[in-house]
């Protein structure tokens, strides 16, 4: 039988607040770590089905898992020391923590040392949003009542149910799944960018689901894009990002999307143009609404790519009046 795992996206909706969350693409790769149960069980060749905790997002089976070092932030509560509270939507103070009466709006930060575990697992992904809801999904595994991210399951099960509701399943899955697909770990150095999660989250309470460039857009597919080098900074500024949908915060980053900074509409590269879907947004205005600092990010950004100009920050309150 081959060995499935229904693994956690739940972004921005996560309850648990003990960390910063993780950087997920659910159709591409899932992201966990040493902190997590069942954290070293997943292996090249089990099925993955993700979920949100109302409903399945689509299968697939892992290609590889690769692992690596990272500091990685954790919050605790300042009364018990212990990483399990959740936020409350109307209520305040904003945490409540689970395993004392404290109540409280700013946990207490500190980082700690992880072993980083990432999934590859986009070349037989299955889109299946809303195949099988929340309840069928706990039912199928294992241990229906466990609260842990990564839940084991059989296949088996998983594909007999899918089946039911008459979607169809996905033939190199099946085949996939009963095979080892050459793979397994790899160690990696990587350098986590502290505050990554909270920098989208400050963006998704600002724009929405909104890509910039496009428009609106499922958040599982946004990604906070920074508009200046943060590997050169490792600085997130004010003002200085915007949500991209995650082929187009690509094609950003290479410089072959720029925004014009005073009309504030889409400048696409040549070599896009041949692609009616990019050519389509040459001359498009944004999707949200920008300051006058991300004006100056954005200007900083196509003198890059457009005219070969270092891409600096505004250096004064003066220059940022002048854009």
């Amino acid at each position: 039988m081959a060995t499935a795992w229904l693994v956690l996206a739940a972004g921005d909706n996560r309850k648990h607040g003990g960390n910063g969350g993780y950087d997920d693409l659910p159709s591409e790769h899932y992201s966990w770590d040493s902190s997590v149960p069942h954290h070293a069980s997943l292996a090249a060749g089990d099925v993955i089905a993700v979920w949100d905790k109302t409903a399945l997002l689509g299968i697939s089976v892992i290609e590889a898992i690769e692992t690596g070092q990272a500091v990685k932030e954790v919050y605790r509560c300042p009364g018990c020391g212990k990483a399990d509270f959740q936020p409350r939507k109307t209520k305040r103070p904003v945490y409540v923590c689970l395993k004392c009466p404290a109540r409280f709006d700013v946990p207490t930060a500190g980082t700690k040392t992880v072993t980083t575990y990432r999934s590859r697992h986009g070349a037989a992904w299955v889109d299946m949003p809303g195949v099988l809801s929340g309840a069928e999904l706990r039912a199928l595994c294992d241990n229906p009542r466990t609260q842990h991210s990564l839940r084991s399951m059989r296949w088996e099960g998983l594909r007999s149910a899918i089946e039911e509701t008459g979607a169809a399943t996905s033939v190199d899955i099946a085949d996939s799944a009963q095979r080892a697909i050459a793979g397994g770990h790899r160690q990696a150095t990587v350098r986590a960018r502290l505050g990554q999660a909270a920098f989208r989250r400050q963006l998704l309470q600002a724009h929405g689901q909104t890509c910039a460039i496009t428009g609106p857009a499922p958040a599982a597919v946004l990604e906070a894009a920074h508009l200046y080098s943060y590997a050169v900074s490792g600085e997130h500024h004010s003002d200085g990002g915007l949500l991209l949908r995650r082929d187009v915060h690509r094609l950003f980053d290479l410089g072959l999307l720029v925004v014009d900074p005073a009309s504030l509409t889409v400048d696409v590269a040549a070599p896009l143009l041949p692609y009616p879907a990019y050519a389509a947004l040459h001359g498009a205005p944004l999707a949200v609404p920008v300051t006058t600092r991300h004006r100056a990010w954005l200007r900083a950004h196509r003198d890059l790519h457009r005219h070969g100009r270092p891409a600096t920050a505004p250096a004064s309150r003066g220059e940022l009046d002048q854009v």
